[in-house]
């Protein structure tokens, strides 16, 4: 299923290289930098329900991304932060916000430069599953992690 996954997550990657280039600082994407970044770290960490605390899980996740930044020293990231659909929008971007800045200080804490790291929530506005069941809200409770395109 992990598999699966990250293969989905892959080919959704690459289209968004050639028509989202507000995902990568607004140009083009590194797509070579992208395609290593997805085959070789885990992308995206889940959440608990109204939590932005980091679980185990998160955290095995976070360490391929650490192991994969110090490898790639130039490469800079954007954490994206994401809820379920349940509560305001006002209330969801800023917990997106805080899973999103979860994200970005265990990055930190384990040696990645702050500065590579830039954050952005999406609340509930982009789910990557639909559906009002706690299957699809589990999916949408995320943070993120994207190649930006070099400058």
């Amino acid at each position: 299923m992990k598999k699966l996954l990250g293969l989905f997550c892959f080919v959704a990657l690459l289209s968004a290289c050639s028509t989202t280039s507000e995902w990568f600082g607004g140009s083009e994407c590194d797509s070579r930098d992208a395609r290593n970044f997805m085959a070789n770290a885990e992308d995206r960490v889940f959440f608990a329900f109204d939590s932005s605390s980091l679980s185990n899980n998160a955290e095995e996740a976070l360490d391929t991304q650490v192991k994969w930044l110090k490898n790639h020293e130039k490469v800079d990231v954007i954490v994206q932060g994401y809820c379920d659909e349940r509560g305001t929008r006002e209330y969801n971007l800023a917990l997106g916000e805080r899973r999103a800045n979860a994200v970005k200080s265990y990055l930190v804490a384990n040696g990645i430069d702050a500065d590579r790291i830039s954050t952005i929530s999406y609340g509930k506005e982009r789910p990557a599953v639909l559906g009002s069941n706690e299957a699809a809200w589990a999916q949408n409770r995320r943070a993120v992690t994207v190649v930006k395109a070099a400058n």
